[in-house]
């Protein structure tokens, strides 16, 4: 094998990122939209939006922007013709499982809805705690350092954060900023939540993102400058169970087996026994029609004589 086909072959080879919030996008959005997945999709042409995933009543919209810098905006409205109550938007650089913590809340919250109204509409709460409490309860730790009216939240490995923003003169400013990374365009993951956004669905964010299970990517979809921060596993593929040595119990189960298809091919019952004596008398009757002793070989069926009927 050549340098270059190794090169490409270890480069492309699947692995395990740890911590989950470092390991980037991998290029699709298959795990935010599974939980959506049987709600209607509408393929755009035109336009930035290339998918736009909607509730069955489409006061939920989830975009997909492919070749954007905001990949995901997701929004909620009281009707389906209405301004959003509140948005949420994660650039390209956001891995879609912390994506899914937001989509999968919103499912639940839909079907949970009963005469119009529902949780993905709810206010938020007064205490900014409540956004962000799975991070607390993960060990990250509140940073001093944070500018007046805001709170940040910092990771145990000081590679993500929260930044909370009570300093908000309008509803649609941004309130809540999920961020992991090293700053860069490449590198900075970012979730915004708008300041109507209930708690409840940040809160399902946050917990998405300080999930510790690893994800799976290329080596090559890991930035150059966050591959010293995370912890790769090669994904080995399966291989085949060793054989093992049969147990006295198999071996009992293969001569009751063997000895089972034994009696389906050569019956030998009392009944069988008896059917086949009379058969061997009869045949040998006819071939020697004057009652004298018949040789040996008259014993047999001859190969052409037919079947006697069995009496009744």
């Amino acid at each position: 094998m050549s340098v270059q086909q190794f090169n490409g072959n270890y480069l492309y080879q699947e692995v395990l990122v740890s911590p989950m919030y470092l390991a980037g996008s991998n290029g699709a959005g298959e795990a935010g939209f599974a939980p959506v997945a049987r709600w209607p999709h509408h393929y755009l042409d035109d336009g930035p939006c290339q998918l736009l995933v909607t509730s069955p009543d489409q006061r939920i919209r989830i975009g997909w922007y492919g070749d954007d810098f905001e990949l995901w905006k997701i929004a909620a409205a009281e009707e389906a013709v209405a301004s959003p109550r509140w948005t949420a938007t994660f650039n390209h650089v956001t891995p879609a499982e912390i994506v899914a913590g937001l989509t999968t809340a919103l499912a639940h919250d839909y079907a949970e809805a009963y005469d119009g109204n529902g949780r993905f509409l709810a206010s938020p709460s007064y205490r900014w705690s409540d956004a962000v409490q799975p991070l607390a309860d993960a060990g990250w730790t509140r940073d001093g350092g944070a500018e007046l009216g805001t709170i940040e939240i910092i990771a145990p490995d000081g590679q993500a954060g929260v930044l909370v923003d009570n300093r908000l003169p309008r509803h649609d400013d941004e309130a809540v900023t999920l961020w992991a990374g090293p700053p860069g365009w490449g590198t900075r993951a970012e979730a915004i939540f708008s300041a109507r956004t209930p708690s409840h669905l940040i809160a399902a964010t946050a917990a998405a993102m300080a999930d510790p299970a690893p994800v799976v990517r290329e080596r090559h979809q890991i930035h150059r400058e966050v591959a010293h921060l995370v912890s790769l596993t090669s994904v080995a593929p399966t291989a085949p169970p060793a054989p093992r040595a049969p147990t006295p119990l198999d071996v009992r189960r293969t001569a009751v087996t063997q000895a089972v298809q034994r009696a389906a091919r050569f019956p030998r019952t009392a009944a069988d026994l008896r059917v086949m004596a009379a058969r061997s008398r009869t045949s040998a009757s006819a071939l020697n029609p004057s009652g004298s002793p018949a040789p040996a070989l008259a014993a047999r069926p001859s190969a052409s004589a037919s079947t006697p009927r069995r009496s009744r």
